[in-house]
């Protein structure tokens, strides 16, 4: 099967967000702090405003109402002018709405932005932005964890900010701002803590997860904002939105919808005046979730009047998402054969200068950090920590890879003392299937034994290692398909028999328009090449949350299955009248009606739907539509709002070898495999457990964003090491298995991240078996590993 994007986005021309051009459209920069930390004394933006073709300059001035501006104003001499905003709220984010659409009385990380400026070329723009004077008063800065939660520590928001917790179920508890610089703490507890008493062995072990990978999706962040009856004859006028105008934006974003959602809340309109367009995405990796470029742009077309582009580069990616760095305490409590008993983790997650989706990381780092075993008791502690570094977000997998590498390097670790087999003890202790992973929760949709055996046999766990060499295996794990998510679809089906189907799913590459047309293909009886995608358009595509969190399939294709399903009955509904004939006689399929013989012995009737549609309706034609919705059944038992949809599983294994003079590890055979349930698209399926299998190898190895102190020291494209072609180990296999229990169409289920999960700590218990030594920080750089050697030669 030929993946659907495929001929558009080889011959280039398939359309992204960075392809659109409008009449008129100007060309937005934006300045940047030099500063980690400090207060915003002063912005003088005067020679900037009559530098040539700029058309718009934006300021906090634009966001602050009268009130603000005067106790402001010794500040800045021009905020004594009366001031109308143009927004209703100046700052955005998930739960804590902390993120300034360009800063106000601070900043908070190098490349926080301060002045924006449309101008009719991005040159213009920036050359008037060097022309811009702002003064900075430097504060202190707080760059890790240590500094951020000292006693006495500078705080990055001396005043709370606006916040919301979600209603959590058993065993769950969340809030925002529980202590100075941590924007949110999630906890989650089950069983009796007394089970530590009768554990024969407590183990306690600390990782250092210093990942700060880059998601490096090769489109940039981009909107393109235009608005329609916007009265702003210059940037001195009042402002006054009259209810014809409306915002239309243009954005690669993985969440139209929420977007479009917080959009009106900034700008104080209904959702109805904006209206998102999302094309193709250049790849996400849950980077693309939430606003970035979309406020900006929307405010300068405001006031320039105009069309406004705002398109960063690859480095303004440096500075504006990351994945969480993290530090996981472990304790752990077994018995002498190896049966886990109880764990007690505290987590903290580097969020960076702005909670983002931090509350959402810590929720499932927290909730994941048990891994999928089975346990008398579990406690957990997760901190989202603000420091002056770039702000982090969700990051393919995310929480799941903090969890897996602590959770699955201590297993391994104990399994040395214990002096037991590491593959017995976790197939001792996996969750089975159809067994719930806590009280209130789903139960495991995979064999975990099965898939473990599978890349265990597959590596030679159980067979003699070649000189210097070393293995190990892992077991990832994760939530999949969202938290209490809704999702909904249309399919339409025209006279010809040709298909639509509509939903809000975002196409970024992982293959999810095959899958879901595929979907619709089946269910309708028509060939895939029948069924047409439509683009997104918030004006008539039909609501989904988001495409994050591998629920393209899992949930939007419950959805999409059942809109088939109802348009598919109406098809032949309206056949069965027009053919006078009992409903169960009549069949659909590739655009042909199939009526059976009454008595089922004679050859069928096969009548074409279009002139029995046309002889009904006349030669205008006609539409079966059917609408489809999904989420997952409420349950207040469940700790995360609702029960997972399903579960999302990597298992893999690896074998290495450790220079002992330098520490560069050495790749030779990565094993990993995912469970797609029933596989839409053998392909897609395969691309996506190998493109998450590299990434997870480039972030266990190497790839990292290096701070020092506040300074992002490798923040450019030519700077930032990814994984090339020579890094794939000579052996690398990827095992895509359909054990058929998922809870999507025909038994299908989402991967695409849970193969990223288990590379570094089978790497890393590949380089304890390799070696006799224990690495607890990754990435597992030659210095990480050499260190660690030399430290243990040191005992030695």
């Amino acid at each position: 099967m030929t993946r659907s994007d495929a001929a558009l986005k080889v011959s280039g021309t398939g359309a992204y967000a960075v392809d659109v051009t409008l009449d008129g459209m100007l060309h937005a920069k934006v300045l940047r702090s030099p500063h980690a930390h400090a207060l915003v004394t002063r912005i003088d933006t005067t020679e900037a405003e009559a530098a040539p073709g700029v058309r718009a300059v934006l300021t906090r001035r634009d966001l602050l109402d009268a009130d603000t501006c005067e106790r402001w104003a010794s500040q800045d001499a021009r905020l004594r002018m009366p001031q109308r905003p143009l927004v209703a709220s100046h700052s955005y984010g998930y739960f804590i709405k902390d993120q300034p659409i360009l800063a106000l009385d601070r900043v908070r990380c190098i490349g926080d932005p301060v002045v924006a400026i449309a101008a009719d070329t991005e040159l213009d723009a920036a050359k008037a932005l060097a022309l811009v004077t702002v003064d900075y008063e430097p504060l202190p800065a707080v760059t890790d964890f240590d500094e951020a939660l000292a006693p006495g520590a500078t705080e990055l928001f001396p005043e709370a900010p606006l916040a919301m917790t979600p209603k959590y179920g058993q065993g769950a508890s969340g809030g925002a701002r529980p202590r100075p610089n941590v924007c949110y703490r999630f906890g989650y507890e089950t069983g009796d803590p007394a089970a530590f008493d009768h554990c024969d062995h407590v183990f306690t072990d600390v990782f250092n997860f210093d990942g700060r990978q880059q998601h490096l999706h090769l489109e940039p962040f981009v909107a393109v904002a235009r608005w329609t009856s916007a009265p702003w004859p210059d940037d001195t006028a009042a402002q006054h939105l009259d209810a014809s105008s409306r915002l239309e934006l243009w954005s690669s974003c993985q969440n139209p919808f929420p977007v479009r959602k917080e959009m009106a809340r900034l700008l104080g309109i209904g959702e109805q005046r904006v209206r998102m367009h999302v094309g193709y995405l250049g790849g996400g990796f849950g980077a693309k979730n939430g606003c970035k470029t979309e406020p900006v742009a929307a405010l300068l077309a405001l006031k320039a009047g105009a069309p406004v582009r705002y398109c960063l580069t690859m480095d303004e990616g440096f500075w504006t998402m990351r994945q969480h760095n993290a530090r996981l305490t472990l304790r752990t409590g077994v018995m002498a054969d190896g049966t886990l008993v109880a764990r007690d983790a505290e987590v903290l997650l580097d969020g960076g200068a702005y909670a983002d989706a931090s509350p959402l990381v810590a929720e499932k780092a927290g909730y994941r950090v048990a891994g999928p075993y089975r346990w008398q008791h579990i406690r957990s502690v997760t901190d989202a920590v603000l420091t002056n570094t770039t702000p982090a977000g969700p990051f393919r997998g995310f929480g799941g890879t903090q969890a897996n590498f602590a959770c699955e390097s201590q297993l391994d670790m104990i399994a040395d003392r214990l002096g037991l087999d590491p593959v017995e003890l976790r197939r001792r202790n996996l969750i089975g299937l159809g067994e719930p992973y806590v009280p209130g929760e789903s139960a495991m949709d995979s064999d975990l034994v099965e898939g473990l055996d599978l890349v265990a046999d597959r590596i030679g766990m159980d067979q003699p290692r070649p000189t210097g060499r070393g293995r190990g295996v892992a077991v990832g794990f994760k939530d999949s398909g969202g938290v209490n998510k809704p999702a909904q679809a249309r399919v339409k089906v025209a006279t010809s028999g040709d298909a639509w189907v509509q939903c809000g799913t975002v196409e970024m590459g992982q293959g999810a328009q095959t899958a879901l047309r595929e979907v619709a293909a089946r269910v309708l009886g028509v060939s895939r090449e029948r069924v047409h995608w439509s683009d997104i358009d918030t004006d008539h595509t039909p609501f989904d949350q988001g495409t994050n969190a591998s629920s393209a399939i899992s949930v939007m294709g419950q959805a999409v299955q059942k809109a088939a399903e109802a348009a598919r009955l109406r098809v032949l509904l309206f056949a069965a009248t027009a053919l006078g004939v009992p409903l169960e006689r009549v069949e659909f399929q590739d655009g042909l009606v199939i009526a059976a013989s009454p008595d089922g012995s004679g050859e069928p009737e096969r009548v074409p739907l279009a002139p029995l549609v046309m002889g009904f309706y006349g030669g205008t034609g006609y539409e079966f539509t059917g609408e489809g919705f999904f989420k997952a059944p409420g349950e207040s038992r469940a700790p995360l709002e609702s029960p997972c949809v399903s579960w999302e599983y990597g298992w893999g294994a690896a074998e290495v070898s450790v220079d002992a003079e330098t520490g560069v590890v050495t790749v030779h055979r990565l094993v990993v495999s995912g469970d797609a349930g029933t596989v839409l698209h053998e392909g897609a399926c395969r691309g996506q457990d190998e493109g998450a299998a590299i990434m997870g190898l480039g972030g266990a190895l190497f790839e990292t964003m290096r701070f020092d102190g506040a300074v992002l020291a490798n923040g450019r494209l030519v700077d930032y090491r990814v994984p090339r072609a020579s890094d794939v180990p000579a052996e690398f296999v990827s095992i895509t298995q359909q054990q058929g229990h998922g809870p999507g169409p025909f038994g299908s289920k989402g991967l695409g991240e849970g193969a990223m999960l288990p590379v570094a700590s089978a790497i890393a218990n590949a380089i304890a078996d390799a070696t006799g030594v224990r690495v607890t920080s990754m990435p597992l750089t030659g210095e990480t590993v050499l260190a660690a050697l030399d430290a243990d030669r040191g005992r030695t």
